[in-house]
């Protein structure tokens, strides 16, 4: 199996297996709340990194640390937390990342060579070299192709990386940018031997009371809007403190939001409890069909994502929130409505 890609793509992935085969040091770098497949993508490259003899650190901020508790089974060797001395004598391949906004400024400007590796279908190209595969279920599933090109042979930290990221950003196989290639590719990594079960019940099973407790929070101020159109629930930064719970623990509320009847597009509002932008509000969108562009709406607030699945931060009022959200999701459900023009950015 091999990613499927045009010929738009093909250069760009034959300059990143150039970069990769050629250059001898690297960081690698993630996008700010790093993901199933962010992590994923990011422990399977340095793996990747490390079999070819290479000299390989992944660069995680110390806000994001330490992971939500799902992910901490991961092995975090070469792990830094800030942007390495030898910075210009690096490559800096950035996994996972649709844009550059909130990443250590040090590697845009002094990397030897930017490698951007993607999936986002909105990614900027901000990269010396752009392998972005916006067919692809997941970044996982680009490094996966990398690597079966590269002749490597994964160990199994890296087998479980790779499918850590393909369940976790296909939703279990759910999400429409689930494709053949993300079945090939699982069915690949089982005969490989990746524990389906010990990972699944890691990411979805093993759950803290704390957070189940948040979820009950969530689900009993649950607010609806426009006939269901957009259904919204918000957690308050006393909500956590109030049961105990990380900041990690609002992870996957929305998909119960998403699965009310008649909604068109769910919403999670959580207010932000620590790093630079502690006090803001992260705003968490999910899109039930292919009406509503939820990437577009994101992206109207300096944030972005997926069309069925995307974010924000944001410093607006609750009341200035939902009705930006309203007037985004009516105009694109319902263009010949006219209203006035929502909130810019804040």
């Amino acid at each position: 199996m091999s990613v499927a890609i045009g010929e738009d793509t093909a250069a760009g992935r034959r300059q990143a297996l150039e970069r990769i085969e050629g250059d001898s040091r690297f960081v690698l770098v993630t996008h700010e709340n790093p993901d199933g497949d962010a992590l994923g993508s990011i422990v399977a490259m340095h793996g990747l990194l490390r079999a070819l003899g290479k000299d390989a650190e992944m660069l995680l901020s110390s806000d994001d640390l330490p992971l939500p508790y799902e992910y901490r089974f991961f092995v975090l060797d070469d792990l830094i937390e800030e942007p390495p001395e030898d910075v210009a004598q690096r490559t800096a391949i950035f996994l996972d990342c649709g844009n550059v906004d909130r990443v250590p400024a040090r590697l845009l400007q002094e990397s030897a060579h930017l490698l951007n590796i993607d999936h986002h279908h909105d990614n900027t190209r901000f990269g010396t070299v752009n392998h972005v595969v916006a067919s692809a279920s997941c970044t996982a599933e680009i490094v996966w192709d990398l690597m079966k090109a590269l002749e490597i042979t994964p160990t199994p930290q890296i087998i479980e990386a790779l499918y850590v990221g393909l369940i976790t950003d296909t939703g279990r196989f759910m999400y429409e940018n689930t494709g053949p290639g993300a079945h090939e590719m699982a069915a690949e990594l089982i005969e490989l031997g990746v524990d389906v079960q010990g990972i699944y019940r890691r990411l979805f099973e093993d759950m803290p009371p704390a957070k189940l407790t948040l979820l009950g929070l969530a689900l009993e101020r649950m607010r609806r809007f426009d006939e269901g159109e957009l259904t919204l629930a918000a957690l308050s930064a006393e909500d956590f403190r109030s049961v105990g719970a990380e900041e990690s623990y609002s992870e996957g509320v929305i998909d119960h939001l998403r699965a009310v009847q008649g909604t068109k597009v769910a919403a999670l509002v959580r207010e932000l409890l620590s790093g630079s932008e502690r006090g803001r509000h992260k705003v968490s969108l999910r899109a039930t069909d292919g009406d509503v562009d939820v990437s577009a709406i994101a992206r109207a607030q300096g944030g972005g994502g997926h069309r069925r699945a995307a974010g924000f931060s944001t410093s607006l009022s609750s009341e200035e929130l939902i009705a930006f959200l309203r007037l985004e999701i009516a105009a694109q459900l319902h263009p010949s409505r006219e209203g006035p023009r929502a909130p810019a950015p804040a």
